[in-house]
C-alpha cells in the first residue's frame, strides 16, 4: 500500500492522477458516491442501477484505481517529490534556492 494517508485524501489523490482511466460511467459513479456524498440510493437511481450495483462498482473503480498505483506509482513519487520540495525549502536560507522551491511546489 501507499504512504499512509487519509483514505478521502488517498481515494482523491489515486482519482486525481488514474480517474481518467476509468470509463466515463465509472468516474462518474466513483465521484458521486466518494466525493459528492450522494448516497448509494441517490446514485443507483441517477444511474438507473441497482444499490448493489453502485457499491460493487465503487468497489471495483478502488481496486482498479489501487492496482493502477501498485503498476505505476505516481501518486507515490508525486508524493514523495512535494516532501523533498518542502524539506529543501525548509532547510535553506538562500533565497534563490527557496524561490526554486517554491516553485516547484507550486507546480506539484
Amino acid at each position: 500500500m501507499m504512504v499512509v494517508m487519509d483514505e478521502r485524501y488517498e481515494a482523491a489523490m489515486l482519482f486525481d492522477f488514474y480517474g481518467e482511466l476509468l470509463t466515463e460511467k465509472q468516474r462518474g459513479i466513483y465521484q458521486a458516491v466518494m466525493f459528492d456524498d450522494l448516497s448509494l440510493g441517490e446514485t443507483a437511481e441517477e444511474y438507473n442501477i441497482t444499490r448493489q450495483g453502485v457499491h460493487d462498482m465503487v468497489r471495483r473503480c478502488t481496486k482498479m484505481l489501487e492496482g493502477y498505483e501498485e503498476k505505476l506509482g505516481l501518486v507515490r513519487r508525486f508524493v514523495d517529490l512535494k516532501k523533498k520540495a518542502e524539506e529543501i525549502r525548509s532547510l535553506t536560507d538562500n533565497e534563490k534556492i527557496r524561490r526554486l522551491a517554491d516553485e516547484i511546489l507550486d507546480e506539484l
